[in-house]
Protein backbone atom coordinates (compact mmCIF):
# COMPACT_ATOMS: atom_id res chain seq x y z
CA UNK A 1 0.00 0.00 0.00
CA UNK A 2 1.49 3.18 -1.00
CA UNK A 3 2.08 5.87 1.61
CA UNK A 4 -0.51 8.49 0.45
CA UNK A 5 -2.83 5.56 -1.19
CA UNK A 6 -6.08 6.81 -1.25
CA UNK A 7 -8.53 4.59 1.00
CA UNK A 8 -12.54 4.87 0.59
CA UNK A 9 -15.14 3.64 3.09
CA UNK A 10 -15.82 0.27 1.12
CA UNK A 11 -12.06 -0.23 1.06
CA UNK A 12 -12.86 -1.28 4.81
CA UNK A 13 -15.41 -3.55 4.84
CA UNK A 14 -14.15 -6.82 5.48
CA UNK A 15 -15.84 -10.17 2.80
CA UNK A 16 -14.50 -13.54 2.30
CA UNK A 17 -14.10 -14.45 5.82
CA UNK A 18 -14.08 -17.85 7.94
CA UNK A 19 -14.71 -17.89 11.55
CA UNK A 20 -13.68 -21.84 11.39
CA UNK A 21 -10.67 -21.64 12.92
CA UNK A 22 -11.42 -19.24 15.88
CA UNK A 23 -13.49 -20.09 19.15
CA UNK A 24 -12.45 -18.03 21.96
CA UNK A 25 -10.12 -15.83 22.96
CA UNK A 26 -8.78 -12.54 24.62
CA UNK A 27 -7.21 -9.47 23.68
CA UNK A 28 -5.64 -6.26 25.49
CA UNK A 29 -4.55 -2.91 24.23
CA UNK A 30 -3.11 -0.06 25.71
CA UNK A 31 -4.00 2.92 24.20
CA UNK A 32 -3.50 6.58 25.00
CA UNK A 33 -5.88 9.86 24.86
CA UNK A 34 -4.62 12.20 22.82
CA UNK A 35 -4.32 16.56 23.33
CA UNK A 36 -5.06 18.80 20.25
CA UNK A 37 -2.92 21.68 19.55
CA UNK A 38 -5.32 23.03 16.83
CA UNK A 39 -9.34 22.07 17.72
CA UNK A 40 -12.00 19.52 16.01
CA UNK A 41 -14.67 21.12 16.70
CA UNK A 42 -18.00 20.57 14.72
CA UNK A 43 -18.77 17.41 12.65
CA UNK A 44 -21.57 16.28 10.08
CA UNK A 45 -22.59 12.20 9.59
CA UNK A 46 -20.80 9.78 9.91
CA UNK A 47 -18.35 11.32 12.40
CA UNK A 48 -16.73 13.37 9.70
CA UNK A 49 -14.86 16.61 11.10
CA UNK A 50 -15.91 20.31 9.84
CA UNK A 51 -11.99 21.21 10.13
CA UNK A 52 -8.84 19.71 10.16
CA UNK A 53 -7.02 19.09 13.73
CA UNK A 54 -4.01 18.19 14.10
CA UNK A 55 -2.46 16.33 18.54
CA UNK A 56 -0.14 15.23 20.51
CA UNK A 57 -0.31 12.09 21.51
CA UNK A 58 -0.05 11.37 24.81
CA UNK A 59 1.40 8.63 27.28
CA UNK A 60 0.57 8.52 31.14
CA UNK A 61 -2.98 9.32 29.88
CA UNK A 62 -4.26 5.78 28.54
CA UNK A 63 -6.94 3.05 28.83
CA UNK A 64 -6.36 -0.03 29.11
CA UNK A 65 -8.90 -2.33 27.64
CA UNK A 66 -9.34 -6.53 27.28
CA UNK A 67 -11.52 -7.98 24.65
CA UNK A 68 -12.57 -11.27 25.51
CA UNK A 69 -14.60 -13.29 23.12
CA UNK A 70 -16.17 -16.58 22.07
CA UNK A 71 -17.89 -17.82 19.04
CA UNK A 72 -21.77 -18.00 19.54
CA UNK A 73 -23.33 -21.38 19.05
CA UNK A 74 -25.74 -20.58 16.82
CA UNK A 75 -26.53 -17.52 14.85
CA UNK A 76 -27.97 -14.57 16.79
CA UNK A 77 -29.97 -11.18 15.13
CA UNK A 78 -28.15 -8.78 18.25
CA UNK A 79 -24.93 -8.23 19.74
CA UNK A 80 -24.34 -9.75 22.27
CA UNK A 81 -21.73 -8.14 25.02
CA UNK A 82 -21.21 -6.85 28.81
CA UNK A 83 -18.95 -4.25 29.81
CA UNK A 84 -16.92 -3.83 32.95
CA UNK A 85 -15.55 -0.48 33.97
CA UNK A 86 -12.38 -0.67 36.28
CA UNK A 87 -14.19 -3.53 37.73
CA UNK A 88 -17.46 -2.69 37.84
CA UNK A 89 -20.21 -4.19 35.51
CA UNK A 90 -21.69 -1.11 34.17
CA UNK A 91 -25.26 -1.47 31.87
CA UNK A 92 -25.33 2.16 31.53
CA UNK A 93 -22.09 2.66 29.27
CA UNK A 94 -23.94 0.05 26.67
CA UNK A 95 -26.21 2.53 24.80
CA UNK A 96 -22.98 4.00 23.72
CA UNK A 97 -21.13 0.62 22.75
CA UNK A 98 -24.16 -0.85 21.26
CA UNK A 99 -24.66 2.58 18.89
CA UNK A 100 -20.78 2.11 17.58
CA UNK A 101 -21.29 -1.31 17.04
CA UNK A 102 -24.65 -0.70 14.86
CA UNK A 103 -21.81 2.06 13.19
CA UNK A 104 -18.84 -0.41 12.76
CA UNK A 105 -21.05 -3.67 11.79
CA UNK A 106 -20.72 -3.45 7.70
CA UNK A 107 -16.85 -3.29 7.99
CA UNK A 108 -16.79 -6.08 10.47
CA UNK A 109 -19.76 -8.22 10.06
CA UNK A 110 -18.19 -10.89 12.68
CA UNK A 111 -19.05 -9.31 15.46
CA UNK A 112 -22.39 -10.62 15.69
CA UNK A 113 -20.67 -13.87 15.54
CA UNK A 114 -19.64 -13.55 18.89
CA UNK A 115 -20.12 -13.07 22.78
CA UNK A 116 -17.95 -10.34 24.11
CA UNK A 117 -16.83 -9.17 27.53
CA UNK A 118 -14.93 -6.00 27.77
CA UNK A 119 -12.97 -4.59 30.80
CA UNK A 120 -11.72 -1.44 30.64
CA UNK A 121 -10.16 1.55 32.84
CA UNK A 122 -8.55 4.56 32.52
CA UNK A 123 -5.41 5.77 33.54
CA UNK A 124 -6.81 9.09 34.67
CA UNK A 125 -10.39 10.58 35.90
CA UNK A 126 -13.51 9.96 33.14
CA UNK A 127 -15.62 12.53 32.05
CA UNK A 128 -13.50 15.45 33.36
CA UNK A 129 -12.11 16.87 30.20
CA UNK A 130 -8.90 14.67 29.87
CA UNK A 131 -10.48 12.56 25.96
CA UNK A 132 -11.58 9.26 27.74
CA UNK A 133 -13.68 8.81 24.68
CA UNK A 134 -10.69 8.77 22.48
CA UNK A 135 -8.57 6.56 24.34
CA UNK A 136 -10.88 3.99 25.57
CA UNK A 137 -13.09 3.74 21.93
CA UNK A 138 -9.42 3.66 19.91
CA UNK A 139 -8.51 0.67 22.49
CA UNK A 140 -12.12 -0.64 21.58
CA UNK A 141 -11.17 -0.13 18.16
CA UNK A 142 -8.13 -1.86 17.93
CA UNK A 143 -8.62 -5.00 19.94
CA UNK A 144 -11.55 -5.37 17.52
CA UNK A 145 -8.79 -4.95 14.21
CA UNK A 146 -6.84 -7.70 16.49
CA UNK A 147 -10.09 -9.85 16.53
CA UNK A 148 -10.26 -9.25 12.48
CA UNK A 149 -6.37 -10.29 12.17
CA UNK A 150 -7.03 -13.50 13.91
CA UNK A 151 -9.98 -13.90 11.07
CA UNK A 152 -7.80 -12.62 8.16
CA UNK A 153 -4.06 -13.03 9.19
CA UNK A 154 -2.94 -11.52 5.56
CA UNK A 155 -4.08 -7.75 6.38
CA UNK A 156 -1.15 -5.38 6.48
CA UNK A 157 0.16 -3.40 9.62
CA UNK A 158 -0.36 -0.06 8.00
CA UNK A 159 -3.88 -1.03 6.79
CA UNK A 160 -4.77 -2.38 10.72
CA UNK A 161 -4.03 1.04 11.92
CA UNK A 162 -5.52 3.07 8.83
CA UNK A 163 -8.82 0.96 9.83
CA UNK A 164 -8.58 1.05 13.40
CA UNK A 165 -8.10 4.74 13.31
CA UNK A 166 -11.37 4.53 11.18
CA UNK A 167 -13.18 2.67 12.74
CA UNK A 168 -12.29 4.29 16.14
CA UNK A 169 -13.82 8.00 14.67
CA UNK A 170 -17.01 6.38 14.29
CA UNK A 171 -17.14 6.08 17.90
CA UNK A 172 -15.46 8.79 19.16
CA UNK A 173 -14.09 11.36 16.41
CA UNK A 174 -10.82 12.66 18.19
CA UNK A 175 -10.49 8.54 19.01
CA UNK A 176 -8.88 8.28 15.62
CA UNK A 177 -6.21 10.18 16.54
CA UNK A 178 -4.90 7.98 19.45
CA UNK A 179 -3.76 4.75 17.39
CA UNK A 180 -0.02 6.46 16.59
CA UNK A 181 1.88 9.25 17.88
CA UNK A 182 3.68 11.56 18.40
CA UNK A 183 2.20 13.90 15.63
CA UNK A 184 -1.27 13.10 14.16
CA UNK A 185 -3.61 14.80 11.69
CA UNK A 186 -7.24 14.32 10.91
CA UNK A 187 -9.24 15.78 8.72
CA UNK A 188 -8.65 16.59 4.89
CA UNK A 189 -6.44 19.63 4.23
CA UNK A 190 -4.86 20.47 1.02
CA UNK A 191 -1.53 20.91 1.97
CA UNK A 192 -0.92 18.14 4.52
CA UNK A 193 -0.49 15.00 2.65
CA UNK A 194 -1.95 11.80 3.17
CA UNK A 195 -4.81 13.61 5.44
CA UNK A 196 -8.32 12.02 5.29
CA UNK A 197 -11.75 12.73 6.61
CA UNK A 198 -11.88 9.00 7.65
CA UNK A 199 -9.48 8.58 9.69
CA UNK A 200 -6.30 10.08 11.60
CA UNK A 201 -2.25 10.33 10.08
CA UNK A 202 1.32 10.05 11.27
CA UNK A 203 2.04 14.30 10.43
CA UNK A 204 4.02 13.32 7.28
CA UNK A 205 7.40 16.11 7.83
CA UNK A 206 10.00 16.03 9.47
CA UNK A 207 9.83 17.80 13.20
CA UNK A 208 12.33 20.04 14.42
CA UNK A 209 14.17 18.90 17.65
CA UNK A 210 12.51 21.63 19.41
CA UNK A 211 9.51 19.44 19.22
CA UNK A 212 10.91 15.68 20.39
CA UNK A 213 10.09 14.52 24.21
CA UNK A 214 7.42 17.41 24.38
CA UNK A 215 5.92 17.70 28.08
CA UNK A 216 2.09 17.85 28.87
CA UNK A 217 1.68 18.25 32.66
CA UNK A 218 -2.37 17.96 33.04
CA UNK A 219 -3.68 20.38 35.71
CA UNK A 220 -6.97 18.36 37.47
CA UNK A 221 -8.49 21.97 38.04
CA UNK A 222 -12.23 19.72 38.38
CA UNK A 223 -12.69 15.68 37.96
CA UNK A 224 -16.24 16.09 38.19
CA UNK A 225 -18.31 15.36 35.11
CA UNK A 226 -18.53 17.85 32.50
CA UNK A 227 -22.07 19.90 32.70
CA UNK A 228 -22.09 19.63 28.77
CA UNK A 229 -21.09 16.89 26.58
CA UNK A 230 -18.80 16.90 23.95
CA UNK A 231 -21.42 15.20 21.72
CA UNK A 232 -23.64 17.73 22.60
CA UNK A 233 -21.51 21.29 22.46
CA UNK A 234 -20.65 19.67 18.67
CA UNK A 235 -24.25 19.71 17.76
CA UNK A 236 -24.17 23.21 18.79
CA UNK A 237 -22.05 23.74 15.60
CA UNK A 238 -24.67 23.05 13.73
CA UNK A 239 -26.40 26.64 14.04
CA UNK A 240 -23.41 28.85 15.59
CA UNK A 241 -23.22 32.11 14.18
CA UNK A 242 -19.71 31.78 13.95
CA UNK A 243 -19.14 28.26 12.78
CA UNK A 244 -17.63 29.17 9.07
CA UNK A 245 -15.41 31.60 10.85
CA UNK A 246 -14.23 29.40 13.27
CA UNK A 247 -13.40 26.27 10.61
CA UNK A 248 -11.86 28.44 8.35
CA UNK A 249 -9.55 29.90 11.33
CA UNK A 250 -8.56 26.04 12.43
CA UNK A 251 -7.54 25.59 8.97
CA UNK A 252 -5.48 28.17 8.79
CA UNK A 253 -3.85 27.15 11.52
CA UNK A 254 -3.15 23.71 10.67
CA UNK A 255 -1.01 25.33 7.67
CA UNK A 256 0.60 27.76 10.30
CA UNK A 257 1.36 25.06 12.91
CA UNK A 258 2.48 23.15 10.06
CA UNK A 259 5.23 25.29 9.25
CA UNK A 260 6.04 25.44 13.06
CA UNK A 261 6.72 22.42 13.55
CA UNK A 262 9.24 22.27 10.98
CA UNK A 263 10.95 24.61 11.38
CA UNK A 264 10.35 25.13 15.16
CA UNK A 265 9.78 28.54 16.32
CA UNK A 266 8.11 28.01 19.79
CA UNK A 267 7.03 32.01 20.32
CA UNK A 268 5.20 31.20 17.25
CA UNK A 269 3.75 27.36 18.35
CA UNK A 270 2.34 28.94 21.74
CA UNK A 271 0.76 32.20 20.09
CA UNK A 272 -0.99 29.00 17.92
CA UNK A 273 -2.25 26.70 20.67
CA UNK A 274 -3.30 29.08 23.30
CA UNK A 275 -5.09 30.92 20.62
CA UNK A 276 -7.03 27.83 19.40
CA UNK A 277 -7.29 26.44 23.30
CA UNK A 278 -9.41 30.03 23.86
CA UNK A 279 -11.54 29.93 20.39
CA UNK A 280 -12.24 26.12 21.70
CA UNK A 281 -14.17 27.32 24.42
CA UNK A 282 -15.49 30.78 22.81
CA UNK A 283 -17.68 29.09 20.17
CA UNK A 284 -19.09 27.17 23.44
CA UNK A 285 -19.40 30.64 25.39
CA UNK A 286 -21.04 31.38 21.93
CA UNK A 287 -23.51 28.90 21.14
CA UNK A 288 -27.26 28.58 21.71
CA UNK A 289 -27.72 27.40 24.34
CA UNK A 290 -24.40 28.76 26.15
CA UNK A 291 -22.42 27.34 28.08
CA UNK A 292 -18.77 27.43 30.11
CA UNK A 293 -16.90 24.63 31.11
CA UNK A 294 -13.66 26.48 32.39
CA UNK A 295 -13.61 27.22 36.03
CA UNK A 296 -12.12 29.72 37.86
CA UNK A 297 -9.11 27.90 38.72
CA UNK A 298 -9.12 27.27 34.85
CA UNK A 299 -8.25 31.43 34.56
CA UNK A 300 -5.91 31.41 37.53
CA UNK A 301 -4.18 28.85 36.02
CA UNK A 302 -3.75 30.69 32.68
CA UNK A 303 -2.89 34.16 34.31
CA UNK A 304 -0.34 32.55 36.74
CA UNK A 305 1.28 31.09 33.24
CA UNK A 306 1.16 34.35 31.50
CA UNK A 307 3.20 35.77 34.57
CA UNK A 308 5.35 33.73 34.76
CA UNK A 309 6.55 33.49 31.00
CA UNK A 310 6.46 37.20 30.63
CA UNK A 311 9.12 37.46 33.69
CA UNK A 312 11.21 34.25 32.49
CA UNK A 313 10.74 34.35 28.83
CA UNK A 314 10.01 31.12 29.24
CA UNK A 315 8.33 28.83 26.30
CA UNK A 316 5.28 26.93 28.47
CA UNK A 317 1.77 27.26 27.24
CA UNK A 318 -1.21 26.37 28.10
CA UNK A 319 -4.13 24.18 25.96
CA UNK A 320 -7.73 22.98 26.82
CA UNK A 321 -9.63 19.89 26.02
CA UNK A 322 -13.45 20.56 26.03
CA UNK A 323 -13.16 20.42 30.17
CA UNK A 324 -11.88 22.69 32.76
CA UNK A 325 -8.48 20.95 33.01
CA UNK A 326 -5.19 22.34 32.11
CA UNK A 327 -2.74 21.23 29.88
CA UNK A 328 0.79 22.98 30.60
CA UNK A 329 3.45 21.98 27.24
CA UNK A 330 6.52 22.96 27.58
CA UNK A 331 10.05 21.39 25.83
CA UNK A 332 12.51 18.92 27.27
CA UNK A 333 15.26 21.60 27.87
CA UNK A 334 12.56 23.38 30.43
CA UNK A 335 11.19 20.54 32.28
CA UNK A 336 13.45 21.16 35.78
CA UNK A 337 12.49 24.80 36.00
CA UNK A 338 8.75 24.19 34.13
CA UNK A 339 8.53 21.58 36.79
CA UNK A 340 9.05 23.63 39.66
CA UNK A 341 7.28 26.37 38.65
CA UNK A 342 3.89 24.36 38.46
CA UNK A 343 4.62 22.46 41.89
CA UNK A 344 5.31 25.98 43.55
CA UNK A 345 2.37 27.97 41.73
CA UNK A 346 -0.10 26.42 39.94
CA UNK A 347 -0.82 22.72 41.92
CA UNK A 348 -2.71 24.43 44.54
CA UNK A 349 -5.22 25.56 41.93
CA UNK A 350 -5.91 21.93 40.91
CA UNK A 351 -8.81 19.55 42.84
CA UNK A 352 -7.32 17.98 45.95
CA UNK A 353 -3.56 19.05 44.32
CA UNK A 354 -3.89 16.14 41.64
CA UNK A 355 -2.13 16.83 38.30
CA UNK A 356 -0.43 14.22 35.64
CA UNK A 357 2.87 14.48 34.25
CA UNK A 358 2.81 13.27 31.01
CA UNK A 359 4.68 13.91 27.47
CA UNK A 360 4.14 12.92 24.23
CA UNK A 361 3.78 9.01 23.12
CA UNK A 362 4.37 6.74 20.40
CA UNK A 363 0.91 5.40 20.01
CA UNK A 364 -1.17 2.39 21.14
CA UNK A 365 0.35 -1.09 22.59
CA UNK A 366 -1.15 -4.44 22.53
CA UNK A 367 -0.23 -6.17 25.67
CA UNK A 368 0.12 -9.89 25.88
CA UNK A 369 -2.85 -11.99 26.80
CA UNK A 370 -2.44 -14.76 29.45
Amino acid sequence: MSKFFILIETDFILSDFSLSKIQEGAVTWKTPSNIALVKYWGKQEPQIPKNTSISFTLDACFTLTTLEFKLKTKLQPEFNFEIYFEGEKKDDFKPKIEKFFERIEQYVPFLKRFDLVIKTRNSFPHSSGIASSASGMSALALCIMSLEKLIKPTISQEFFNKKASFLARLGSGSACRSIEGELIVWGNHSKIEGSSNLFGVKYPYKVHKNFKNYHDTILLVDEGEKQVSSTIGHQLMLNHPFAQQRFKQANDNVLKISEILQNGNLKQFIEIVESEALSLHAMMMTSNPYFILMKPNTLKVINKIWEYRTITKSNVCFTLDAGANVHVLFPEEEKESVNNFIINELVQFCQENHYICDRIGLGAKRLSNI
